[in-house]
């Protein structure tokens, strides 16, 4: 699984990450995480703010903090 975290490195970013990487670490899912903080490779993406998550590019939330609950349901089901 290849999760990237969309942002410039700004604490909402960070903190998406970190949530993402305890979500995976509860699920022991074997994951690579890349945080993409160029912004034309980020335009590249059907977003319009960040921070965004896409999981084997599916953008799953962007925008919005997701709950831990959301985030592994989201995990489970890829």
């Amino acid at each position: 699984m290849l999760i990237k975290i969309l942002g410039s490195g700004c604490a909402k970013c960070n903190r998406l990450e970190q949530l993402t990487r305890d979500a995976v670490a509860e699920l022991a899912i074997e994951a690579t995480f890349e945080h993409v903080k160029d912004m034309d490779k980020i335009m590249a993406y059907p977003i319009m703010t960040t921070p965004a998550l896409v999981v084997d590019e599916s953008v799953l939330v962007s925008g919005r903090m997701p709950s831990k609950d959301e985030l592994l349901g989201w995990l489970k089901a890829h």
